[in-house]
């Protein structure tokens, strides 16, 4: 079986390295927010390339909750958000008191700029866009709307490591963003972690108090604070990890040309690029009327498929207090219907990419 992503292909390309540091954080005997978070922070800003500040959290969810938190999102407010997606992103507005509005997605998976104005209200605060499948959004115009309207913009980058739009990275177009480092990520740990990242050394420096409780020096608690520390081992794996960036998303891009250019079943709707965009290859996602019946035909031929989002988050139990169900975003409803993800990770080999092309286009429907 040819798997949806198998983590330990990403550990075994640098395993010395990634072992040696594990130990040498072991025998350091400094185990939460110690030099390798501060080390982490440091080269994730510098990696980035531009004048910014990162704070190492301990999850994604956390560092939506934080940022928007230090921010002044509270009760009363609206964001706006994406159809389409993870409830993660909504969880990080909901636990600060704040409503979600919907807006439709586009034919990249993405926010959809045309569709934004219509939900502004005077209660709406801020735009969070997620840029999905590590494609970014085309943020043009969305930063536009926001100058014009005075919201605040936040990216999720949870799939979106170094991806760029108009040859700038993602998350360096708002007033915050917020990464994800969960195994799963091209730029995943092996545990849990988060950031949250600003052009704002102050607003940085207030997340970083508020992961810690509140505190800006040892038993001194300014805020009333959260326990979202990014942990040493975490920090110091994915410093081996950010050092070989260019691998990692190097084989991805690999793999994705690979099915870009061999898929050809017309039965099957390939990803789309917007124009001025480098995604990064988070998953490769392609749209299928039959979602079920391909997945179980793609598992006979010895292949793993996912889907990744089952339906809308406003349609999970969770979020039905807000009111919509089918019918509000049909465009995301669709997407949700038919997206299959194809397998994408670290490292295939080329007959695995042979054999998962060749299936796919032997699809018959």
């Amino acid at each position: 079986m040819i798997p949806i992503n198998e983590l330990a292909r990403g550990y075994r390309l640098y395993k010395e390295e990634y072992d040696k540091k594990a130990i040498e954080v072991l025998e350091s005997g400094w185990y939460v927010l110690g030099k390798e978070v501060e080390a982490f922070e440091k080269e994730y800003s510098e990696k980035l390339g531009e004048d910014v500040f990162t704070a190492g959290v301990d999850n994604g969810l956390n560092a939506i909750r934080l940022g928007l938190y230090a921010a002044g999102i509270g009760p009363g407010d609206e964001v706006i958000v994406q159809a389409n997606g993870y409830i993660a992103t909504m969880l990080g507005i909901t636990q600060n008191g704040a409503t979600p509005v919907f807006c439709e997605s586009d034919s990249y998976h993405n926010m959809d700029p045309d569709r934004i104005e219509e939900h502004i209200t005077d209660k709406t605060k801020a735009v969070l866009v997620t840029h999905l499948y590590g494609m970014a959004t085309r943020m043009e115009k969305i930063l536009e709307i926001c100058e014009k309207h005075g919201l605040m913009l936040f990216e999720d980058c949870a799939q979106s490591h170094f991806s760029s739009y108009k040859g700038r990275y993602t998350g360096l177009f708002g007033k915050a963003s917020f990464f994800s480092f969960y195994p799963t990520k091209n730029l995943g740990c092996f545990g849990d972690g988060g950031a949250v990242v600003s052009h704002d050394k102050d607003f940085i420096q207030r997340v970083k108090t508020l992961r810690n409780y509140g505190s800006d020096r040892r038993y001194h608690n300014v805020e009333l604070g959260f326990n979202s520390r990014l942990d040493e081992m975490q920090a110091g794996l994915l410093r081996v990890r950010l050092s070989h960036w260019d691998t990692y998303v190097g084989n991805r891009k690999k793999i994705a040309e690979r099915y870009l250019s061999g898929i050809t079943n017309p039965l099957i709707t390939l990803p789309k690029i917007p124009e001025g965009t480098d995604p990064v290859w988070y998953l490769f996602v392609i749209n299928v009327d039959d979602q079920a019946g391909f997945r179980e035909y793609m598992t006979g031929k010895g292949i793993q498929t996912d889907v990744s989002f089952p339906m809308p988050p406003y349609m999970q139990p969770a979020l039905e207090y807000l009111g919509l169900g089918r019918g509000s975003n049909p465009y995301a409803e669709h997407d949700c219907d038919t997206v299959v993800s194809l397998p994408m990770m670290d490292h295939m080999d080329d007959s695995e990419i042979d054999e998962v092309i060749a299936a796919v286009n032997d699809y018959k429907g």
